[in-house]
């Protein structure tokens, strides 16, 4: 995966599961104690499995219509640097790790890996 060689990670493993709207919800309010749906949940796992990505497709279509793919692969970047340790809590960080996505979201037109 061309993410995972841009950043140089030695992990072997990362599962990537796709999910409705009812189970993101649920992973949400159980994990993160907020009941209200999301686009995508990460879990680090240990130094064998980088972690688990668990991405909601129908929060792509939702937000981005005319480009649910595209939207669908940036919240696989997204929480790929979430297991990476990025954070989007606090406005620097925040912007460290869009600046992030977007530079990775180039990397995947470039290397054709836009989910389709």
């Amino acid at each position: 995966m061309f993410f995972l060689q841009e950043k140089k990670i030695a992990h072997q493993e990362v599962a990537i599961y796709f999910v409705g709207v009812r189970k993101i919800t649920q992973l949400h309010a159980d994990h993160f104690q907020d009941p209200t749906p999301t686009d995508c949940i990460t879990f680090p796992l240990n130094e064998d499995m980088l972690g688990e990505i668990f991405v909601c497709p129908k929060a792509a279509l939702d937000y981005n219509p005319k480009h649910p793919y595209e939207e669908t692969t940036l919240y696989i970047i997204h929480g790929l640097l979430h297991l990476l340790g990025y954070d989007d809590i606090d406005i620097k960080e925040r912007a460290r790790m869009r600046r992030e996505e977007k530079r990775l979201m180039a990397l995947a037109k470039k290397h054709r890996c836009i989910i389709s």
